[in-house]
Formats: structure tokens, sequence, C-alpha cells
């Protein structure tokens, strides 16, 4: 076990002063400051464990250590004989792996000096780095004589270190980049590698590129592109550079131009030159980005929506519950699966830092999930763990909201992703059924918000040292310390929670009932109108249109926009169609193993929603979703307004997701008769008019 000075202390001083110190007054103690002592904290946790010990807190807030005396005795036997180093593990192996990188042959005895410690513990390190670079391709060679080698590619080592930072630093990254922000930091180098100046001009850059474009980067990911960013600039700046061409597509072209975008801006401000193959490799990174918002992705992932909605039956069937109509399930899984499917297509997985918790947690649907996944998505070769975790958060989400019903405000700040904040808020209200209200804040946003008083409770999965206000620490899986943690809270703060809150006085039974279900007819009605709207405006505005033979599929897009502007569905037709061509750039819209192509958008000047179908005489060659040329006989346009309704949008999602959800559906889409589709689609609605709306 290791343990160093810092820890040694803390666990003595607790011992020798049971209960009179508090992380305050012991990094007031040590000169340093709370943070460090919070995150050393953390470590002594891990080894009191090991002796069947807990670190607990008197109603002082007073530190004092739990458990039998004969466990107690055995710790302060152990401290008396352990070796402590200066730096935790992690920090001497981000420093060993900073080394080997420099792509020098370093021999043992010299590394040890280097770093400090003995040549017994430097291989312990140097085993448990193979096994973790083993995943990225890169292999240490250990040659007698010679030295110590790293062997791999540029991209798997550039890869390799942005994954260690953000697996073992995430939250101090995110500190550094805050503490850059209000010019606090004084580090020549953060975590020893990166330059402070490049991540506060990159943070700054992302920060304005993106503000503008909705939905924003996910928090997660906002840091692992700026470290991306730092690592390809430093690296680029040593003369390491990527050997591989950049294998661009027209699939990056997006994210190619908003990085030579970000780039250009470096190159005004720095000695650096951005390569090709630099911003190729950025580009596929920022394609592999989670996003913010899961309501925002396109619904013309036709192929991806279906294997969605299979999984889920598939997963439902399971677990004997179904979770087939929970439509923010189906939004959260397209939002996490594109980016995190092409992510694995580029052989850069990511790693979830809670796949072990989530495991132990939650076996049973661990196992339905990894056997849906791997039966829906046969293209890849190996669904992680890690990406299988992620997914399980977002079922483990529809699960638990099932059944909730509470009455404090709060706030979680949760930066790891989508599925984990509904996963945390989700657990929050089954577990604490004082809560009622609970938002979802950025770390971007939080800084921003007008009035984080006006919540109850604030609580966070990692530190926020630039708040001014109390909040609660927790796990992002909430495990049974922080829900005592967390009813603790509001049971020491009755008096804070009930001060600007004035009782009102319970009306009778007859009345109370009265207002509940005038609140809920009204939201009833509302759902109704959505449906019955956009179901009306896709029957009313349906067409078929025959066309002879075309020179290319722009011509016909072209035409139809111009007949639904005559027809008053929308307006400024050259804005409408620039926008149809955006989202083209990005990749191919055609149906595999159809005749078919989906062409779809929403733009402010749509009135209303607009599916609509063009059958040609002769086919024509376009790019498919697979990124393969086919041939398409039959055009599809699918156009809404930017501002949808959650019901709105399921309708949306209904219509692409039935062209190809049977044989039957192909062929009868593929028609080109009228009549027929819309007999399918008036089915269509039915169902979910049935199975949503009045099941409900």
């Amino acid at each position: 076990m290791f343990i160093t000075s810092r820890e040694k202390t803390i666990i003595e001083l607790i011992i020798k002063t049971s209960g009179k110190h508090t992380a305050s007054s012991i990094a007031a103690y040590l000169n340093v400051s709370v943070r460090t002592i919070q995150r050393d904290l953390k470590s002594v946790e891990k080894i009191l464990k090991s002796f069947e010990l807990q670190l607990a807190r008197n109603s002082n807030k007073g530190l004092i250590i739990d458990g039998k005396n004969e466990q107690v005795f055995r710790l302060i036997q152990h401290l008396l004989d352990v070796e402590t180093i200066d730096q935790p593990p992690q920090e001497k192996k981000l420093q060993l792996l900073l080394a080997l990188l420099q792509e020098e042959a370093f021999k043992i005895q010299a590394l040890s000096v280097y770093l400090g410690v003995s040549i017994s513990t430097l291989t312990t390190y140097l085993d448990e780095l193979t096994e973790w670079l083993s995943r990225f391709n890169i292999r240490i060679i250990r040659k007698r004589g010679v030295g110590i080698d790293l062997l791999g590619s540029e991209s798997d080592k550039r890869k390799a270190l942005a994954g260690y930072y953000l697996l073992n630093f995430h939250e101090e990254l995110i500190e550094s980049i805050f503490l850059l922000e209000n010019e606090k930091c004084s580090e020549e180098l953060i975590l020893y590698y990166l330059k402070p100046n490049y991540l506060l001009a990159i943070d700054r850059l992302i920060n304005a590129t993106f503000n503008s474009f909705q939905p924003r980067l996910a928090d997660f990911d906002y840091i692992r592109l700026i470290v991306h960013i730092g690592i390809t600039m430093q690296r680029t700046e040593e003369d390491f550079q990527l050997d591989e061409d950049g294998d661009f597509t027209s699939e990056l072209s997006h994210e190619y131009n908003l990085i030579r975008k970000i780039s250009d801006e470096l190159e005004n401000a720095f000695s650096v030159e951005f390569t090709k193959e630099d911003l190729v490799y950025l580009s596929v990174i920022l394609k592999g980005s989670k996003l913010q918002a899961a309501d925002e992705v396109p619904y013309d992932s036709v192929l991806l929506s279906q294997k969605i909605k299979n999984l889920i039956q598939n997963v439902s069937s399971q677990l004997h519950v179904d979770l087939t109509i929970d439509f923010s399930l189906y939004q959260g899984l397209l939002a996490h699966l594109e980016p995190s499917l092409f992510r694995l297509k580029q052989q850069m997985g990511l790693f979830n830092p809670l796949k072990e918790e989530i495991k132990r947690k939650y076996p049973v649907l661990f196992m339905a999930v990894k056997n849906s996944v791997e039966k829906e998505f046969i293209e890849i070769d190996e669904f992680p763990d890690d990406e299988i975790a992620f997914i399980v958060l977002h079922f483990g989400s529809a699960l638990v909201m099932r059944e909730e019903e509470i009455l404090i405000k709060a706030l979680i700040v949760c930066p790891t992703g989508i599925g984990t904040s509904k996963m945390l808020a989700s657990r929050i209200k089954k577990e604490i059924i004082e809560i009622n209200s609970i938002e979802i804040s950025s770390i971007k946003d939080i800084q921003q918000h007008g009035n984080l008083k006006s919540y109850d409770v604030i609580i966070s999965t990692v530190r926020l040292p630039f708040l001014d206000i109390d909040y609660l620490l927790v796990s992002p899986l909430l495990n049974e310390e922080n829900i005592l943690t967390i009813r603790g809270f509001l049971r020491n703060n009755i008096e804070n929670l009930t001060k600007k809150k004035h009782f009102i006085k319970i009306p009778q039974k007859e009345t109370l009932s009265i207002n509940l279900t005038k609140v809920g007819v009204s939201s009833i009605l509302q759902e109704l109108e959505d449906v019955r709207k956009s179901i009306q405006a896709v029957l009313t505005n349906f067409r078929v249109y025959k066309m002879p033979h075309q020179r290319g599929h722009e011509q016909i897009i072209e035409k139809m926009v111009k007949m639904a502007e005559k027809e008053k569905l929308l307006t400024h037709v050259k804005n409408v169609l620039e926008s149809l061509k955006d989202r083209e750039r990005k990749g191919g819209l055609g149906i595999p193993d159809t005749e078919m192509a989906l062409f779809h958008c929403r733009h402010e000047n749509v009135h209303e929603l607009i599916f609509q179908v063009t059958h040609l005489d002769e086919p024509i060659q376009i790019k498919g979703m697979d990124g393969k040329i086919m041939y398409m006989k039959n055009l599809f346009l699918m156009l809404a307004p930017v501002e949808l309704r959650v019901r709105v949008q399921e309708i949306v999602s209904l219509i692409s997701t039935s062209l190809i959800e049977s044989p039957e559906s192909i062929m009868i889409f593929s028609s080109a008769n009228e009549q027929h589709i819309l007999q399918k689609l008036e089915e269509n609605f039915l169902d979910y008019l049935y199975t949503n709306i009045i099941k409900e």
C-alpha cells in the first residue's frame, strides 16, 4: 500500500485529536489549501477501509476514525512501519509516462533517481503503466543494457496521455482551468506538463466558438477537447509529428472547420503551427464528443434510431418492464450513442471511471444491456464494458424515474455526462423524498447562474473552488454515505430551508383535488393539442411527387421546397436549402439496402411539419448513411420548425424510424403510392396515440 507523508500525518493527527480537527483546521496546521486536504481525505478513506475503519464526522464536523479498537491498533502498527512517499502513485506514474513519452531510452537506475522512488516501486509503476498503455496499442519495451522505451504511434501516445489525465486528474483539470480564468493560478506547468497560457487561451477560444452553437459540448468532453488541443500544441512544438496521414472525409467537414477556426487563432497568438494531420486528429476527437442537450439530436439518423428502439425493446423484454414509450430514454441514448459509435469505429473508446461501481450496483441491468447492445450493434467487433456502463446509466435513470414525489428545490452540478446527471437526479428523487424540484447545471453555466441562493441545496460531483456558497460533494452514483450526508444537511438546516418560504394553509380535500385536477387537465390538453396539430400537419401536407430523371438530388429538393413555399408552409427558400445542404455535408442521407433517402432539417423559416416524397423514374447516385455510394429512387423531405415540444419531437422521430421498421414498411414507403403511404402513416399514428396517449 502506498501512502504519502501528508496522508500519514493526517491519519496520526485524527487519531491523536479525535473529533477536534476539521478539514479547515488540518489545512491551517499543515499550511496547505483546504482543497488539498479534501483530496487527501479521499485517499485516507481508502486506507482506512482496508483496515475495516471509516472516516466519520461528529456534530461539529470534527473528523474521527470509526471502528473497532483492535483495527485502530492495527492501523497504528502499520503506520510505524510503512515507507511513505511524497506524491500519490498517480502523480508519480504521470511523471514516469511523461518521461517515457520523450522517446529517450531511460535506464531503470536513472528513472528511479529521477522519480525519487526505489527500483522495486518503479518496477510496480512500470507494470501498471504497461497494462494501461496496452489499451492504446502502446508497449513498454525493457532491454537489458539499453533501457526502457515506448513503442507506438504518435496518435496513440497523445490519446494515452490525454486519457491518463482525464481518468486520474479530471477534477484537478477543472480546478486549474477555473483558477486560470480567475487569474489565481501561479503554477509554471499544470500537472507537470500542460502550459497554463495555452490552456487558458484554448478554454477561451472553445468557449467563444461553441457558445454560439446549440447544443453545446457536455462538460467532460469540453475539458477533454481542451486537453487534446493542449497536448497537440506541445507535442507538435517538441517536433513529435503525427506519422499517419489524416483520414479526412466529408463526414468530418463540420468539425474540421471548427477546429481550423480555433487553430488559426492559436497560431496567431503563439509560435506554434498545426499540421493538417493535427487538425484531422482533433476533428475526430470533436466528432466523438457528447452534447449537452439530448433533445437537439437530429432525427434523420434513421438506422441508429431504429437500432435504439430495438435496443430498448430488447432490454424491456429481459427486465419485464416496458420502457418503449419512454421518449426521454430514447433521446438520451440517441445523443450518447451517435458519438459513442464513432469513437469505437475510430478505436478511441472512452474510459469510464464508474464502470466497476456500476457493474456492482446494477449487475442484472448491466447484463441485460450488454446482451442487447451486442445483439443490435453487430458491426462493432467488441463493445467495451466502459461504454456499456454509460448506456446502463440511461436505463437506470429511466427505471428509477418511475416513482417520485417530493418538496425541496435542489441544483445538481454534474459534468460527467447526460446519463450520469439524469441518473444522479433520479437517485436523489428516489432516496430523498423531501426534494421535489431538481435542476441540472453544467460547470460552465453555474458561474453565470443568476441566483444560486434560490436553491435549498446544491449538490455537486466535483469540487467547485470558485463557488462562494455551501454545497454538498457526492459520488455520481450517490452512495449510502452521500444519502446520509444530504439527509443530515436537510435535517440540520430546516430553519434555513423554511426561512424564506411561507407555509400555505392546506385547503380542504375537495379544493385541493380541484386545483390538482386543473393543473393536470391543462398539461394534458396541451399535449393533446401538440399531438393533434403535428399529426394533422403531416397528413395535410403530405405529397407524392413524380419526376422524370434529374441530374442531381439538389434540383429535386429545390423544387420540393419551392412548392412548399407556394403553399405557404415555409418562407425564405434559399435559407432552408442552405440548412439542408449543411446537414448533408455532415454525412450521407441515403438509407442503405433501400432505394430511399431522407433529407431533413429544423429551420426558423419552416412554419409547420412537412413530410413529402418524390419518386424518380430513373435512380440517381447519392451517398448513403454508411458512407457508401447507393442508388436512390425515393427522396423523402422532412422539415420542421426549430422549436419543437417533446410530443412533436416524438412524432418526428416516429416518422423517420417507421421508414425501415419492417420489410413491409420499406415496400410501402418505396411504392410511390400516396394512398398506401398515407394509410401506413395513419396506422403508425393510431398506434402511437393508443400506446402513448390513450393508454397513459
